[in-house]
């Protein structure tokens, strides 16, 4: 397995539309894309593209949404997952278990629309790190 680029930093929030104003008015983004539900996931996403990767707004859509858990101990929000690419979803999984990681379900697709996997925090230095197959783009 190969390790890919930084795809993007996902930041739980109780409020998409007060990050979005955030990031606009104090950050000065300006590249900021639609809000859209991905029920799958139990999440309510946003994407602020940035020169070199992005920020992804990661709202829940009910109380079972893994965000609203996250929320729970973090009321404000915070970084949530670091999100890398591979080139195989399917390998990086089974490289990942090979090596000890703890691999959390199986690959489903993300908001990217392509397949994703996290790796357990508990392997990962204390970070929930996600794995996505890189985009065809």
């Amino acid at each position: 397995m190969t390790l890919g680029r930084l795809n993007h930093v996902g930041v739980a929030t109780p409020s998409i539309e007060r990050s979005i104003a955030m990031y606009r008015d104090l950050l000065g983004a300006t590249d900021i894309g639609e809000a859209f539900d991905l029920p799958a996931q139990k999440v309510r996403v946003c994407f602020v593209d940035l020169p070199n990767s992005q920020i992804e707004l990661l709202e829940p859509l009910g109380a079972d949404s893994p965000i609203a858990k996250f929320l729970e101990k973090n009321p404000a929000g915070g970084q949530h997952h670091l999100c890398f690419e591979v080139p195989d979803i399917h390998a990086a999984a089974a490289e990942m278990t090979a090596r000890g990681a703890t691999v959390l379900g199986e690959p489903r697709i993300g908001a990217h629309g392509t397949p994703v996997l996290f790796l357990h925090p508990k392997g990962t230095g204390g970070v929930l790190v996600e794995l996505m197959e890189s985009p065809a783009h």
